[in-house]
């Protein structure tokens, strides 16, 4: 699902609105929609509300043989028959398979938030939405039951999502899908992926899960109350309420089993098992091990000084973790076991996947995470981008030199501290920088070199 990097900047914004009514109340129970499926017509007017066209950018056309939007349409259009829409569906959709410009400039311009683990987190796992979850467990303690039956997936996990997405079901998006969809398939900058994503939700149209007008969500197209793309809608929602319908947007069992059939099926979730826990490591704890590609099992973590936060001991057993440093070596650790692997597949993000496995992890019942004892130290903005510049510089991939650390800047610190002698903890520092502006001694060896992801 949801590997987008809007996640955060809608989760983000959820949290703001959410914060401007009473957050500390609990959401009712999501109703149950009344309208039947409207009629097809072969050329049915613009319906009240239905986007209306706006003229696409010249480049938009580069990347389809200089095709007008239309043309572009008739050829997607057949390529959904050919995938077993009917043209019932695609005379119901045609008004709304529109272009609109405004929502390729928002793609192309949106912005990264550059909050650290902790501010992000204290936001986004607060304790009305942790007290929100539980609350929604008893609700549908039911749904929940069934979905960690059949699918192994615990129900904190499943309430972790669900509030971080949409705070369970209040902040959905409020754009028509389709446009955004059609509008983003046909610009070029990811036009295979969103083509196919709009062939799906005319699949899942087609299927009778939810009507054209219905199909309301994010501005990328995402749908429901985990925010679903609508490959993942077609692929993995499920009727658990018995209506015959996977409705994602209205049906509280539907979102608790679809989400949970997507995290166990598409994301590989390992029944039984752990994903995520806060420890305390020494201070003398080789911090190049403290890396998610380093699994140590937890016996040797144990002979190494990890231990929980109030100092009990790990497990003596052979079940591997990785030590996680989202904000290096004097801010919060955390084992992240092979479960938390669904996460960064959900969004590949570390702020983003590591606040909701902690989130879940607090509405399982788990405390607080140890607040670090001074204040973590970081760099500025400016010097963030300038350090990602050198980096660069020495010939590492850093992905967009945006004074945002990415997983791509993380590999490549670790790999300049290793280089000087540093705590190789993927946290940057004023050391390091001050070391990287240090002229020819600070180049790369070619060996240092990884292409990160």
């Amino acid at each position: 699902m949801p590997i987008a990097p809007f996640r955060i900047a809608a989760a983000i914004t959820a949290a703001f609105v959410l914060s401007q009514a009473s957050a500390q109340q609990l959401l009712p129970p999501p109703g149950r929609p009344t309208a039947p499926r409207p009629p097809a017509a072969a050329t049915a007017p613009r319906p009240p509300g239905a986007p209306i066209a706006t003229a696409p950018s010249p480049r938009a056309a580069s990347c389809h043989n200089g095709a007008s939007f239309d043309h572009f349409l008739a050829d997607l259009k057949q390529q959904a028959v050919a995938q077993g829409v009917s043209q019932r569906t695609l005379a119901e959709t045609g008004p709304y398979l529109v272009y609109d410009q405004g929502i390729v400039n928002r793609d192309r311009g949106q912005r990264v938030f550059g909050q650290i683990f902790t501010e992000f987190a204290g936001r986004m796992a607060a304790n009305f939405r942790m007290q929100n979850g539980q609350q929604h467990i008893k609700t549908y303690s039911a749904a929940f039951a069934r979905a960690e039956k059949e699918y192994g997936v615990p129900p904190a996990v499943i309430a972790a999502f669900w509030g971080l997405e949409s705070d369970f079901g209040a902040n959905m998006g409020n754009l028509p899908t389709l446009r955004s969809l059609v509008s983003l398939a046909y610009d070029c900058r990811r036009s295979e992926r969103f083509q196919n994503e709009t062939i799906a939700a005319l699949k899942v149209i087609e299927r009778g899960d939810l009507s054209p007008p219905e199909m309301i969500g994010s501005w990328a197209g995402e749908l429901g109350q985990t925010q679903f793309l609508p490959t993942h809608y077609f692929t993995y929602a499920v009727d658990y309420d018995g209506d015959g319908r996977r409705n994602l947007l209205h049906s509280a069992p539907d979102v608790i089993g679809s989400t949970a059939n997507y995290i166990a099926t598409g994301l590989k979730w390992r029944r039984g098992e752990p994903w995520l826990e806060e420890v305390r490591a020494p201070q003398n704890f080789p911090w190049d091990q403290a890396d998610l590609t380093v699994k140590i099992p937890r016996a040797k973590l144990t002979q190494l000084g990890v231990t929980y936060p109030d100092g009990r001991p790990l497990p003596n057993d052979d079940l591997p973790a990785s030590l996680l440093l989202p904000m290096g070596r004097t801010g919060p650790a955390f084992l992240a076991y092979a479960n938390f692997a669904a996460y960064t597949e959900w969004n590949n993000s570390l702020i983003y996947s590591t606040t909701a496995a902690y989130l879940a992890t607090r509405i399982a019942g788990a405390a607080p995470m140890r607040k670090p004892a001074v204040p973590v130290a970081q760099l500025q903005f400016s010097e963030m981008k300038e350090l990602q510049g050198l980096l660069v510089r020495a010939g590492f991939d850093v992905g967009k030199v945006d004074g945002v650390l990415g997983q791509q800047s993380r590999t490549a610190v670790k790999a300049m501290q290793v280089k000087y002698g540093l705590p190789a903890d993927s946290w940057p520092t004023a050391d390091l920088l001050a070391r990287m502006r240090g002229g020819p001694r600070a180049q790369a060896e070619p060996a240092l070199m990884p292409m990160a992801r």
